[in-house]
């Protein structure tokens, strides 16, 4: 077990797959600060829980007095990494991968505390930088006489990244091939001007990490270290932060407060202790004793995963108010006010809206086909009655206190407001 308190922390909590050399690195901890980085390419204006395993762990290694840079893509997004994909990505302008590293900077601000980058801002403090500043000025001959050398063909070839996408007779372009030495010529930018040591990111991207401290290694005589996290799936065996209804999102204008609660709050019971040991700040002794709960109580401790992940995110005031939202709707059956909803016009209600359309409008369902199904099966409420027809029209008569109370089975809600 390592010693260092960050690397100790990040392995008791279950953040720590592979590393290259975790009593080197354990050492290296245990000398002072270091300066660790994880990449985040820029595919949308936000990211959400799936990436959430990441920014916790550049949080556990701000909180223990180290600085954590985040690295946005802005020049590898231009390519597309293909890690753990059948197919190739869409490829972005340019203006939409600005758009997105603006919306995913603002992720980090409740998670991570940033300074200048200047010592006298502290050391921990944590930067940003932009792979574009340093991969757009390449010259791609001058790149691979000085880089493609420390590369061979077989070795990437083994890498499952690559390997992957051939055995499924998936198309690997060369666009996209190249990605591995760009991630790894990062690793050797980020060396040199921040003096950064530690790449860190989940399992898949294992190969493109060795590769990097490979690099470094080669051209710069010097040791860095390669951490990976695991892949963070359900009990069972669901992908973590997806659900019925699309991404579990991380800024609220993408998800509201109430609903990230809520998906914390339907967390399987198995997962309880686990997802409060990666996605909150709770002391380990805490987590014990929340995780030996039984029955009904473990849903105590649902609750508190909940509101301290919403606290992290979105913050406590909206934390607390989600949760009493829930006890509201859950314990008392209202339908209190701050539950999320949708706005549709008065002569549209006049008029009535199918039951099946209006589920898909308020997000309750994906299609129409869904819709139908939920109603068969007797999951679906207007005002906590049971919709017992597919052809139910909602209307005006509906309205209580200027709203319609919409549900999809016992634990998701939405408010229908007449405007």
């Amino acid at each position: 077990m390592p010693t260092s308190d960050f690397l100790h922390e990040a392995t008791q909590r279950g953040f720590v797959f592979q590393c290259t050399d975790a009593e080197a690195l354990d050492a290296c901890l245990h000398a002072g600060p270091i300066a660790g980085y994880i990449g985040f390419d820029c595919t949308a204006d936000s990211l959400h829980v799936g990436s959430l395993v990441q920014i916790m762990l550049l949080r556990l290694m701000q909180r223990h007095g180290h600085r954590p840079v985040v690295l946005m893509g802005g020049g590898t997004t231009r390519i597309g990494d293909p890690s753990g994909r059948d197919e190739s990505r869409q490829l972005l302008t340019d203006a939409q991968i600005a758009a997105n590293m603006e919306g995913i900077r603002r992720v980090f601000e409740p998670f991570i505390r940033f300074g200048d980058g200047r010592e006298a801002g502290g050391v921990s403090d944590a930067v940003t930088a932009n792979n574009a500043d340093w991969l757009d000025r390449l010259g791609y001959i001058d790149l691979l006489r000085e880089i493609g050398p420390h590369f061979t063909i077989n070795r990437m070839l083994t890498f499952d990244s690559v390997r992957l996408r051939l055995d499924r007779e998936q198309p690997l372009t060369f666009l996209e091939f190249n990605y591995m030495i760009l991630q790894s010529y990062d690793f050797r930018e980020l060396h040199r001007r921040l003096n950064v040591v530690l790449q860190m990111g989940g399992s898949d991207q294992w190969g493109n990490i060795v590769a990097g401290a490979d690099l470094v290694r080669r051209t710069e005589g010097r040791t860095v270290f390669g951490l990976t996290t695991p892949l963070i799936a359900t009990a069972s065996g669901a992908k973590m932060g997806k659900t019925a209804q699309g991404a579990v999102w991380l800024t609220a204008d993408r998800l509201s407060p109430y609903e990230y609660w809520q998906f914390w709050r339907n967390t399987e019971d198995a997962d309880v202790g686990r997802f409060l040991r990666l996605f909150t700040d709770l002391p380990l002794d805490a987590i014990a004793r929340l995780e030996a709960l039984g029955g009904a109580e473990l849903n105590e401790a649902k609750k508190t995963l909940a509101t301290e992940a919403t606290a992290l995110a979105h913050g406590q005031a909206a934390a607390q108010q989600a949760a009493e939202t829930a006890r509201r709707t859950f314990e008392q059956g209202e339908a209190a006010e701050t539950l999320p909803g949708i706005t549709v016009r008065v002569e549209q209600l006049a008029a009535g809206i199918p039951a099946f359309r209006l589920l898909v409008e308020a997000g309750l369902a994906a299609s129409n086909g869904e819709a139908r199904r939920l109603i068969r099966g007797g999951g679906a409420r207007v005002n906590d009655a049971a919709i017992a027809d597919e052809a139910r029209l909602i209307t005006s008569e509906d309205l209580i206190g200027g709203s319609i109370k919409l549900s999809a089975g016992r634990k998701q809600h939405r408010l229908v407001h007449a405007g």
